[in-house]
């Protein structure tokens, strides 16, 4: 099918999934990842409807984001190392990977620097993969209360990846996990710190993930087809 085609169909779903969820489907954010897609196939997606992407990396970021590309919000989803923080933080508008304190330590001094603010998710390892970059479920809290008090930086919820497994319903209690910790910290009323979003959920189980509270989705393969 065509990318318009297969951009009707996800958003079909995401309706669908919000729908059993008794849920408005206008909360849920649809964000296409556009690893390894070229800037054509991006214009097309943006031109369907879609009105946010995401990037993996920096550098292919920096390739792809040009004067070419219509107006577009631009999230960062792939890990972010402490010497690219410079160069992300102008490219996008959120950054969903906060995987440590010491990441956040960075991307506050960079915009303190600047004299901006960074709008972050803080990642969460809910599958306990050791391949898996996140904060381990039982540190989130805590890390969460130190990033609040870092100039430059609004921690505007949180983000997991699921465990990649066939059955989406096998992965439900990774995102049951986020949003009970989402419930956690909102709970403590931690200043300057919003738990507006859960980033969870993409081509294999995004409508789960909607299902348990997701509001933003992130969704490559189903739109752009299989990766090269």
């Amino acid at each position: 099918m065509a990318i318009a085609d297969n951009v009707s169909e996800v958003f079909g779903r995401i309706e669908d999934a919000a729908s059993r969820a008794l849920r408005e489907a206008s909360d849920v954010k649809l964000v296409a990842v556009t690893k390894t897609v070229e800037v054509a196939s991006i214009v097309e997606v943006i031109e369907a409807g879609v009105t946010c992407i995401g990037e993996n990396r920096v550098q292919e970021a920096e390739r792809k984001f040009t004067e070419d590309l219509p107006p577009v919000e631009k999230h960062l989803v792939g890990h972010l190392q402490r010497n690219k923080v410079r160069k992300a933080l102008p490219l996008f508008d959120m950054i969903q990977s906060v995987d440590s304190v010491r990441l956040a330590r960075e991307i506050s001094t960079q915009c303190a620097a600047e004299g901006t603010v960074a709008e972050a998710l803080v990642e969460v390892n809910t599958s306990g993969e050791e391949t898996k970059f996140g904060l381990p479920p039982d540190e989130v809290v805590e890390a969460v209360e130190e990033m609040a008090d870092l100039p430059g930086l609004r921690v505007q919820g949180l983000m997991t990846i699921g465990a990649f497994l066939p059955d989406p319903e096998d992965v439900r209690p990774c995102f049951r996990q986020l949003r009970e910790l989402r419930n956690t910290i909102e709970e403590r009323v931690i200043p300057g710190v919003s738990m507006e979003h859960l980033s969870m959920g993409m081509t294999n189980d995004y409508e789960v993930a909607i299902e348990e509270g997701a509001t933003i989705v992130r969704v490559g393969r189903a739109i752009f087809g299989e990766r090269g």
